[in-house]
């Protein structure tokens, strides 16, 4: 190639290079950063999707309305950027409820692929982090503690990932995923929702689905709460089930927790199922549960409160040792239940082991 059309080619390029470096600022995410002391709602309500809004290290007081699709909100980890309750009640929908973090959408319209990730969540009076008709939501290395009632919570979403969390002390369960809250009603999908590779400690529940299909919860470990993984169902349909529960560590979740109007007092309950069918429990490593309740032992299949019984649940290729008042506990009317390939000592009914 002669040195003129090696030239030639340089100067094209220049000119190709220059237009693009000429696209519209807008075309480029932005960077929200946020220091304590500042509005982190402002900082949301300015950012458009694909937007990042940064939060500093340190304290920040306050809470967040999240409704715009495709937004990052995350700070520079959990030691390091923690969310508490601001001075000023009454700010947003979020505060006025009690949460931390809200991200809200509509039946017609659910908020698409938000990110929450790598911040603590602390001393709100009802959710560290609350969302409802969500699509996509992923809540990563995100510590919510001492919280009024859940941790990190949802209902009515779809296709969710929360993983690698630490959900601690918390007034009801670390994470509670729900087709509804505030109807009776039969289960919803959840869209292959994942709870995975979280760490739950000092709970009353370390994790609780309620009426959803759809869903696996894997990898986690669970230790310290009143019982560590709760899987209730109801009599309306479609029932809930249709779920897997997966290679989770439970272990020594000893604590006592009083009744409430649904369920009875709590203590030393390892995964429990209650009026669901279809359930897959598996290759877990359930240890040391200890307790007097009715929902008491390792791994325990009972009726719903409402008398419902489990259907086709499936219990198998567990280890399951050190539970009382049994490794493994059928307290469910159904016969269609079955338990295989398990290690363990002691069930209810004897010849299960």
């Amino acid at each position: 190639m002669s040195r003129r059309h090696i030239a030639y080619l340089a100067c094209a390029t220049a000119v190709v290079a220059a237009g693009l470096g000429a696209a519209p600022s807008a075309d480029v995410p932005t960077v929200h950063r946020v220091e304590p002391g500042e509005s982190i709602q402002r900082a949301v309500d300015a950012a458009e999707p694909g937007d990042t809004v940064l939060l500093a290290p340190g304290t920040h007081e306050g809470s967040a309305d999240i409704t715009t699709s495709n937004l990052t909100l995350r700070g520079y980890g959990a030691h390091r950027t923690v969310l508490v309750p601001g001075t000023d009640a009454g700010k947003g929908a979020c505060a006025e409820a009690g949460n931390g973090i809200c991200v809200t959408g509509t039946d017609k319209k659910p908020v698409e692929r938000v990110t929450v990730h790598s911040l603590a969540l602390r001393g709100f009076e009802k959710s560290g982090l609350w969302a409802s008709r969500t699509d996509r939501l992923t809540v990563q290395q995100v510590t919510a503690e001492k919280n009024g009632r859940w941790g990190i919570a949802e209902e009515r979403s779809v296709r969710s990932v929360l993983s690698h969390n630490a959900v601690e002390d918390n007034g009801d369960a670390g994470l509670f995923v729900a087709g509804t809250v505030d109807t009776e009603e039969g289960a919803r999908d959840a869209g292959k929702t994942v709870i995975r590779h979280n760490r739950m400690t000092g709970n009353r529940v370390g994790v609780t689905v309620r009426r959803l299909r759809d869903l696996a919860v894997d990898r986690n470990e669970a230790t310290g709460n009143c019982a560590a993984v709760l899987v209730v169902g109801d009599g309306n349909k479609p029932r809930a089930g249709a779920l897997s529960v997966t290679r989770n560590h439970v272990h020594a979740n000893n604590r006592h927790c009083p009744r409430t109007a649904r369920l009875p007092f709590l203590q030393g309950s390892g995964i429990v199922l209650t009026g669901v069918e279809e359930t897959l429990v598996a290759w877990n490593r359930v240890e040391d549960n200890k307790g007097t309740s009715p929902l008491s032992g390792g791994i325990v299949l009972s009726k719903d409160p409402a008398g419902t019984p489990g259907e086709r649940n499936e219990v198998r290729d567990n280890l399951v040792t050190g539970n009382s008042p049994a490794d493994l506990a059928d307290r469910d009317t159904a016969t269609t239940n079955t338990f295989s390939h398990n290690t363990c000592t002691l069930s209810e009914p004897a010849g299960m082991c």
